[in-house]
């Protein structure tokens, strides 16, 4: 196990710098609208090629950046009946969900969009909209982002394994913690506007 564990934070550590450097993309995609936003009033001109330059931008936060939000654990879940579970619980929901459910999702995803970017790069797919991107690099996203997705499913149940077995600490007894904090700071708040309100 302590050898899988060692593969997991390899994996944690690689999606993790992945995630941060591209994120940083959100910024370059507001300046390209920004700019284009700014450009098409003052000199009523307008690119194509900018418009789908930042659908790209977002599109590869969204996507390569799913792998390290799940690592996070920001994915959406629904946390009002996740928190009142005993961690048990929990780590069980985690480690089905994530065998059953994204692991299958994740592969059957990759072998489908295979094809879907091969036939696009082949043809040399290009944009219908005049000055527009070529196609194909978009269309590699999801291939991409489903590898990364599922080197990061491996590490997840790797974890989920190791963490049901009593080897390393429970990663949810920390969201309770913070769950909890969040309440008392809620009603806190809730207590100070009602005696300002007073």
């Amino acid at each position: 196990m302590q050898a899988l564990l060692g593969l997991s934070r390899k994996i944690d550590a690689f999606n993790t710098l992945v995630g941060r450097w591209l994120s940083w993309l959100i910024v370059v995609a507001v300046v390209i609208s920004s700019a284009n936003a700014i450009i098409r009033k003052i000199f009523d001109m307008s690119s194509n090629s900018f418009l789908e330059l930042q659908w790209v931008l977002f599109s590869i936060v969204f996507l390569l950046c799913s792998p390290w939000t799940l690592l996070s654990n920001e994915h959406i879940r629904i946390d009002i009946i996740n928190h009142s579970l005993p961690l048990k619980v929990r780590g069980w929901i985690d480690m089905i969900g994530h065998v059953f459910f994204l692991m299958p999702f994740a592969i059957i995803l990759l072998w489908w969009s295979i094809p879907f970017f091969l036939v696009s790069y082949n043809q040399n797919e290009q944009s219908f909209s005049a000055g527009g991107l070529p196609q194909w690099p978009a269309k590699s996203l999801i291939m991409i982002a489903c590898v990364l997705l599922i080197i990061q499913g491996i590490s997840e149940i790797i974890k989920r394994a190791a963490m049901l077995a009593g080897i390393i600490p429970d990663s949810n007894a920390g969201a309770v913690s913070a769950h909890h904090a969040a309440e008392l700071e809620a009603e806190r708040l809730v207590m100070q506007i009602s005696s300002e309100k007073k």
